[in-house]
């Protein structure tokens, strides 16, 4: 599965958020969305995939645009984990991930489906929660939660903003494990914002930078990780070592001058 984006824009009223932003993305990848806060990284997943309708631009997955879809046929597609998951209702965790099966089931569940969803709650060891009520748990075990409600639902692209970000060191390193796990087993695409530039490296494909509301860089992580651009994207000074196959990024306590 391919996806490629091309010129979108979004504006809140007359707040520019997204300007002119095109970039692709290929099968198999995990595509890191960096930036600093309020850039709009959450607004670019909600704009290129439809949750929000941009003003400008096209989104094409394998070839068809998926602005023009039927949300219905989009959501068979796409699966989106937001940045918080704080309005909850009293369901098991069971049910909470049944629910990314919603797309395919017309009247109740089949077989197929349970087996899908124990399956994810398995792989992200969410199996002793699978009927404790979601309002019971941690903020980090919620977030799991909710990514295997949308790793249930067997999209072709998955969209994750800030996915590891109530979680503990453990947590982070599994659930990112396994999300690249999944996307190359499957040959899905992922877009990931994060913001912990040692994750993204360890974990991600590809690497795009948002600065004043463009994409200010966009590709591999030798190229694109490195202390110019972090300079001019989040204002600090870093060294960058190869650790292991990967960049290891080190804050410097001196802010540029």
């Amino acid at each position: 599965m391919s996806l490629k984006v091309e010129h979108i824009s979004y504006s809140y009223e007359r707040n520019q958020v997204l300007d002119d932003v095109s970039f692709e993305a290929e099968a198999g990848e995990v595509l890191a969305l960096l930036g600093p806060n309020g850039i709009g990284k959450t607004t670019l997943l909600k704009a290129f995939s439809g949750i929000m309708r941009p003003q400008q631009g096209r989104t094409f997955v394998d070839g068809e645009d998926i602005l023009q879809m039927p949300p219905g046929q989009r959501a068979r597609l796409i699966a989106y984990v937001p940045q918080y998951t704080a309005n909850l209702f009293p369901v098991s965790v069971a049910d909470a991930v049944l629910m990314g099966r919603q797309p395919f089931v017309r009247f109740r569940p089949k077989e197929e489906d349970k087996r899908v969803v124990f399956e994810i709650l398995e792989q992200l060891e969410l199996t002793q929660f699978a009927f404790r009520n979601i309002e019971a748990l941690s903020g980090g075990e919620r977030q799991r939660v909710f990514i295997a409600r949308a790793l249930a639902q067997e999209p072709k692209l998955l969209l994750l903003d800030e996915p590891t970000s109530s979680m503990d060191i453990k947590n982070m390193l599994h659930t990112m494990d396994m999300i690249v796990e999944l996307v190359k087993k499957k040959n899905i695409t992922a877009v990931v914002s994060i913001h912990d530039l040692n994750l993204a490296s360890m974990f991600c494909d590809k690497f795009l930078f948002l600065k004043e509301h463009r994409v200010f860089a966009h590709g591999a992580g030798a190229e694109v990780l490195t202390s110019e651009n972090l300079q001019d994207v989040y204002k600090v000074n870093t060294k960058i070592t190869q650790v292991d196959g990967y960049s290891h990024i080190r804050l410097l306590k001196k802010l540029p001058e």
